[in-house]
């Protein structure tokens, strides 16, 4: 029996086919390359190779962008009258789920398949991406612990498993776990740009900007470059440790230069590129008319319903560029009732709708407003919507919010809440100096008020 090279047989396979198999799951696990290319080449060399054709739907339903998910529909419905086994069958459950917006249903279809197929990477990866959009930092961390001890350093693919396990540890808050476990896999995989990205964000949430900054430029070769994916990421955490440090000249031309230059249109690139903007701004960097060609290139993919954490984003860009129509058009698809009830649809009503009217309150000067609207809708891990340095944004405008509403208490409450996650850093210091000098506190209880 031929098999894949983590001993995985699968239906239709042949062994030309599996070997443009196996580079795409390669290509994918390093976010380096084209895996949809390699894997139409399988499907080529094999039309009744069912899991070659499933892993493309897991490509473009993880994109997060709505012709990328009607894509993936199509891949999934084409292939269900083709010879199956149990491990495709079980795939397409996963998939049916996710492609109908139901992303924990899906994410736990894949930790009992895994459960079963520890060796299967895809599915291993694309549990790992759903628990990833959909906030799950206990799943981003406890789906590859219940893998790894089936895998051993002899089995192909055993450093990327370390990776993901390592994003899984710092999610979980377990820094020094994380950190060593993701040099261990970069050892052992210099490419790995997930392993490379998850000890960036260990220094993100330690708040070590200086050793961030060494950590990205010691290792820029192996994570920049145009065939990575998630290189504009990985230059989105090199600007944030500029921007800890105040080094504003750096973040806009780190901006300019890498996070949002040409005409990318993914949906990942344009959440950093809206993300760095916002926080520059809010950070007294002048950003000029950078809003509006992030604003346009949203506009193909913030539809108000697929996914939220998108939405939002794409609300920070049109708010930049005035082009409030938009917002408003994304909250009253928020509010209408058309559509069947998914996982998306709750997210964008209890979180999505809170966090952009907050920003948008924010942006038109109404302070004590987002407030209010953004201290209840900051809870948002284990909902939807990224890692903890994505969110973190959250946190900074309401604490920016608070100083500017006057509201002294409440500032220097959120100043301090950061300050013991990061005390050297500078923005958060600056946060609590401008805290105590709003001036008088208010009555107690008068600023947080319904």
């Amino acid at each position: 029996m031929i098999t894949d090279r983590q001993g995985n047989a699968w239906t239709g396979a042949t062994v030309d086919a599996l070997s443009h198999f196996d580079a795409a799951i390669e290509t994918f696990n390093l976010y380096r390359g084209d895996p949809v290319a390699l894997a139409d080449a399988a499907v080529d060399a094999a039309p009744e190779f069912v899991m070659a054709q499933l892993f493309k739907a897991y490509l473009f339903g993880l994109a997060t962008e709505p012709e990328a998910t009607r894509e993936a529909i199509t891949l999934v419905d084409g292939v269900r009258g083709m010879a199956m086994a149990d491990i495709e069958r079980s795939h397409v459950v996963a998939l049916d789920l996710l492609l109908a917006n139901n992303w924990t249903a899906a994410a736990v279809a894949l930790d009992r398949h895994t459960m079963r197929w520890p060796h299967d990477l895809v599915a291993l990866q694309a549990g790992h991406l759903m628990d990833f959009y959909r906030a799950n930092c206990r799943d981003l961390r406890d789906r590859i612990a219940r893998a790894l001890p089936k895998w051993s350093d002899d089995r192909p693919g055993y450093s990327i498993v370390l990776g993901m396990y390592a994003f899984g540890l710092e999610e979980a808050g377990d820094y020094a776990r994380a950190e060593a476990m993701g040099r261990e896999a970069l050892a052992r995989q210099p490419l790995d740009s997930w392993a490379h990205h998850a000890v960036a964000h260990v220094m993100e949430m330690q708040g070590r900007a200086q050793d961030g900054i060494g950590w990205m430029q010691a290792r820029e070769p192996y994570w920049a470059g145009d065939s990575n994916f998630i290189q504009v990421h990985n230059w989105w955490h090199k600007a944030l440790c500029h921007l800890d440090l105040e080094q504003r000249e750096i973040v806009l031309q780190l901006y300019d230069e890498r996070v949002g230059a040409g005409d990318s249109v993914v949906a990942l690139d344009l959440v950093d590129a809206s993300a760095l903007l916002w926080r520059a701004q809010m950070e007294g960097v002048e950003v000029g008319d950078r809003w509006n060609s992030v604003a346009e290139r949203w506009t193909q993919h913030a539809d108000g319903a697929l996914y939220p954490f998108n939405d939002w984003h794409a609300a920070m860009a049109y708010l930049g560029a005035g082009r409030e129509a938009d917002v408003d058009r994304i909250l009253a698809r928020y509010q209408s009732n058309d559509g069947a009830e998914t996982e998306t649809r709750r997210w964008a009503r209890r979180t999505g709708r809170p966090l952009i009217e907050g920003f948008q309150a924010f942006w038109h000067g109404r302070y004590a407003d987002a407030v209010e609207a953004l201290h209840g809708a900051r809870y948002i891990v284990n909902s939807f919507g990224g890692s903890h340095a994505q969110r973190d944004v959250i946190d900074w405008t309401l604490t920016e919010a608070a100083i500017r509403a006057g509201l002294s208490e409440t500032a220097e409450a959120f100043a301090n809440e950061r300050l013991a996650l990061k005390p050297h850093s500078p923005v958060n210091r600056r946060f609590l100096r401008r805290a105590k000098s709003v001036g008088a506190a208010p009555r107690a209880g008068a600023d947080l008020a319904a």
